[in-house]
C-alpha cells in the first residue's frame, strides 16, 4: 500500500511545543473526502491539512477538524505553507513573495517572508468579512459560566466570518476570560439554530507585554474541547475590532493559548477603513515537530 508523506508543524510560535500542532499530509490527491475525515479523526488534532494540486493556484489544500471540513482556517494554512517550503514542494525565488492558495472558501494570496532563513513568516489574506447575526447576552453568556456584566461594556456579540463564521465575544477582564466554564449541554441546545461554527472569546489586553488582545476558543468533541490558537478567528475578531472602533491602529499581535501552556501569537493587519474592511492579514512563525509517513484507510 503506497504510504503519504506527512509533517506535524506547530503554528503561530517560533518555539517547538508552542502554538497550534497541525499534520500536514502531502500528496493526498487520491484519497476521497471519507478518507481524509477518517485521517483527521485519527490525528485528532484541531485541524488536519491535506495538500493538493491545483490548477488555478500554486497549491490546493483542504481542512478537517475530527469531525467536519471547514472552508477556511488559518494554523492549518501557516502549517502547510511552512511545511511546503521546508521539504522543498514550493520554490523559494526571493526573500520574500507571494503564492495562491486554493481552499474551499476560495483562492486566498499567501506572502512569505524571510523566506531564506529557518523561520519564514507566512501571512495569510482572509476573506473580505461579513458580519452576520447578533445575539442576546443573556442567551450567550450563562453557556460560559458568565452573566452579561462580564460582557465587554457597550459591545455586541457578534457572528463574524473571514471565511469561516465565528461567534465573537468580547469580555471585560481577563479575569472574566479566567473564570470560563464551558457548558457543553447549554451550547449544544442553541448551536444548531445558529450561524457560527464556534465561539471566539477575547479581551483587549495582551499576556505578555507585546499583545494586544488575548483570547480562548471552544469547540465540541470529537472535535478539540479549547484550541491553543484560531487563526480564522482572529481575523474576525480583528475585523471586529476595527469595525466597531474598539482597536486605535490596523496592525496589532494577537495572542492565545498560554493558559494551555501553548502560548502563540499572530501579526495581525485589518486593510481598509472601518466601514469598508477589504482583508484581515493574519500571519506568524512555524516549527516542525515531526516527519514521517502515513498508511492511508483501506
Amino acid at each position: 500500500m503506497k504510504t503519504l508523506p506527512m509533517m506535524q508543524v506547530d503554528a503561530f510560535t517560533s518555539k517547538a511545543y508552542g502554538g497550534n500542532p497541525c499534520a500536514v499530509i502531502f500528496e493526498a490527491d487520491e484519497l476521497s473526502t471519507e478518507a481524509m475525515q477518517t485521517i483527521a479523526r485519527e490525528m485528532n488534532l484541531s485541524e488536519t491539512a491535506f495538500v493538493l494540486r491545483s490548477g488555478v493556484a500554486d497549491v490546493r489544500a483542504r481542512y478537517f477538524t475530527p469531525a467536519f471540513e471547514i472552508p477556511l482556517a488559518g494554523h492549518p494554512t501557516i502549517a502547510t505553507i511552512y511545511a511546503l517550503l521546508k521539504t522543498g514542494r514550493l520554490p523559494v525565488p526571493t526573500d520574500q513573495f507571494t503564492i495562491q492558495l486554493q481552499l474551499e472558501a476560495g483562492i486566498i494570496p499567501i506572502e512569505v517572508s524571510e523566506a531564506k532563513s529557518e523561520r519564514s513568516l507566512v501571512t495569510m489574506s482572509q476573506k473580505t468579512p461579513q458580519f452576520l447575526q447578533r445575539y442576546d447576552p443573556d442567551m450567550i453568556m450563562p453557556i460560559f459560566g458568565l452573566t452579561s456584566a462580564d460582557l465587554l461594556s457597550g459591545a455586541t456579540i457578534q457572528t463574524v466570518s473571514t471565511g469561516t463564521p465565528q461567534l465573537m465575544v468580547p469580555l471585560q477582564s481577563l479575569e472574566s476570560l479566567k473564570r470560563v466554564r464551558f457548558n457543553v449541554s447549554r451550547y449544544e441546545a442553541i448551536h444548531a439554530d445558529c450561524d457560527f461554527f464556534s465561539p471566539h472569546l477575547f479581551v483587549l489586553q495582551g499576556i505578555s507585554e507585546r499583545g494586544t488582545t488575548f483570547a480562548r476558543h471552544f469547540g465540541l468533541p470529537p472535535d478539540t474541547f479549547e484550541d491553543p490558537f484560531t487563526g480564522s478567528a482572529t481575523g474576525g475578531m480583528a475585523a471586529y475590532l476595527w469595525r466597531t472602533g474598539l482597536l486605535s491602529e490596523p496592525s496589532f499581535i494577537a495572542e492565545q493559548g498560554h493558559w494551555m501552556h501553548r502560548p502563540g501569537e499572530a501579526q495581525v493587519e485589518v486593510v481598509g477603513s472601518r466601514e469598508d474592511i477589504k482583508t484581515v492579514k493574519v500571519g506568524g512563525y512555524a516549527v516542525e515537530v515531526l516527519q514521517g509517513e502515513l498508511i492511508p484507510p483501506r
